[in-house]
């Protein structure tokens, strides 16, 4: 049993979502592929978004996917972390504009 929930061995096991549904599973991944094909971005550029995004959508398996792809690209350690603090940026202002919306309602509700 692994110490914590996630347990990284099962990152490995992904492309087996396909045996409970083959059909959907190969649409996904033909699709994942496609998306990170060379295109007006790079795969370079694309793996450093999808870094970005796994750890605001905090996925620890994307997290390692994405930290050994951009090794991979030479990506650097200083990009992998502008990419993280951009993506908490776009976070975290996403978290704090929704504060308007809590101060619209408590001013209906106090008057």
């Amino acid at each position: 049993m692994p110490n914590n929930y996630y347990d990284a061995a099962d990152l490995r096991k992904f492309g087996e979502i396909t045996e409970w549904s083959e059909e959907l599973g190969k649409k996904f991944f033909d699709y994942y592929g496609k998306v990170f094909e060379e295109g007006a971005l790079s795969a370079r550029e694309k793996s450093l978004i999808a870094l970005a995004v796994a750890h605001v959508v905090k996925c620890p398996y994307c997290i390692d996917a994405y930290t050994k792809d951009g090794l991979q690209r030479g990506i650097t350690k200083e990009e992998m972390m502008e990419a993280v603090h951009a993506g908490a940026a776009i976070e975290s202002g996403a978290t704090l504009v929704h504060g308007v919306q809590m101060m619209n309602k408590y001013k209906k509700l106090s008057m």
